[in-house]
């Protein structure tokens, strides 16, 4: 019998992973101020402290990767706005340099001619509602640029809409909340609720006419964390259209992480650092704290319970895989970097999962999700023009 390794690696070659987020660009900034020379990614990073590589790419089966055009949420107006333009840029750079392995991607039908190809379909999702600035022009021209999801927050609240991880201000969205929701709906563009508060969740779901995705969020009824997701709203996507994507960073797979993570993030701050900053200097902080304080240690079979989970609430077409790579300072010990997806794929192989619902997990429920949100936009789009609300319209 084939090994349950050997398996999912031949899985994947015929259904890569869709990963819903990667925060590479980012890493990038941070590391070199995008200078691609200096951490060329044909080649090995794992030294330079990345989790991402085109070699780790092609061993982890990847097929279609959404980048993360993020921006920090304490940055603010014009200057996320800016700040987000460099990190499409770079991506866009990054598919340029690396025509044999890369193809920049904006429909579903173009991850398919990608995959056809042998090429890594290269998506870009904005990560906050902050990075439009309160403004739908704004948000029609990250649209243009290639952006095909929108996390509607990142950490902290935006003026309209609430953030898992911020105190409730606006109960979840307001009016130009809604408002920004049905005119990604006309784009389709794809509305992302990881990051947002399960009223934030709720209300979305009860706006938005197209599939919505979680890119990188995992079960809370598995990990209490207020970055996950309720069992109410996971059961609520298979009316919805949409998926849930798991993530494997430890503090929201992993009970015992969470408070780890909390003291962690502490020292980070004492020492002058931002408790995100992964750069080697950062991560010498985080080495010396882990020294003294143990860490939690999340595996593939944390990561899997998750999948279980969510398989069993919100139905094996409405769940994928977001691992945020480069966007998080600890990994599961066997998914390490991009090239680990195979040890979960085999996990759940071990735990009796079909090669057809694998599938789905992999590659075909986010390329369904992002067809049917073109669907939408073709009905939306045909009854109604571009929105020209404001927030001080519609707010006050």
């Amino acid at each position: 019998m084939t090994e349950p390794l050997d398996r999912a690696r031949e899985l994947l070659a015929a259904h890569p992973i869709v990963d819903g987020h990667n925060d590479l660009p980012w890493a990038l900034r941070e590391q070199v101020s995008y200078d691609l020379d200096r951490r060329d990614i044909a080649t090995d990073q794992s030294a330079a402290g990345l989790h991402t590589d085109l070699p780790r790419l092609r061993a982890g089966g990847v097929g279609a990767q959404f980048w993360s055009v993020y921006v920090r949420s304490d940055m603010a107006g014009d200057d996320a706005v800016s700040a987000t333009l460099e990190q499409i840029d770079v991506v866009r750079r990054l598919a340029d340099r690396h025509p044999a392995d890369l193809r920049l991607a904006f429909t579903a039908d173009d991850m398919e001619a990608a995959r056809a190809e042998g090429r890594i379909a290269s998506l870009m999702g904005a990560e906050g509602g902050h990075s439009i600035n309160c403004s739908l022009a704004t948000l029609r021209a990250l649209y243009a640029l290639g952006v095909r999801y929108m996390t509607l927050t990142h950490n902290d609240n935006i003026p309209w809409a609430d953030s898992a991880t911020d105190e409730p201000r606006a109960g979840g969205l307001t009016r130009f909340g809604e408002e920004v929701v049905r005119e990604m709906n006309r784009l389709g563009m794809l509305v992302d609720l990881s990051h947002v508060s399960a009223d934030t969740m709720r209300d979305a779901l009860r706006v938005s006419e197209a599939p919505v995705v979680f890119s990188h969020s995992s079960a809370r009824a598995v990990c209490d964390h207020p970055r996950n997701v309720p069992d109410d709203v996971l059961a609520s996507l298979a009316a919805n259209g949409g998926i849930a994507m798991v993530t494997f960073v430890p503090k929201f797979v992993l009970p015992e992480a969470v408070a780890w993570t909390r003291a962690a993030d502490e020292n980070m701050r004492a020492h002058g650092f931002h408790h995100l900053d992964t750069t080697p200097e950062a991560m010498a902080v985080h080495q010396a704290f882990e020294a003294g304080h143990p860490r939690p240690v999340a595996t593939a079979a944390t990561v899997a319970d998750h999948l279980d989970h969510m398989r069993e609430v919100a139905g094996v077409d409405h769940i994928g895989i977001g691992g945020d790579f480069d966007g998080t300072a600890f990994t599961p010990s066997d998914l390490s970097d991009v090239a680990g997806y195979p040890n979960l794929i085999a996990e759940l192989l071990r735990r009796g999962w079909s090669e057809d619902d694998l599938a789905k997990l992999t590659w075909k429920n986010a390329v369904r999700v992002l067809r049917e949100a073109e669907a939408v936009s073709r009905t939306v789009a045909a009854r109604r023009g571009p929105s020209i609300a404001t927030i001080g319209q519609l707010d006050g």
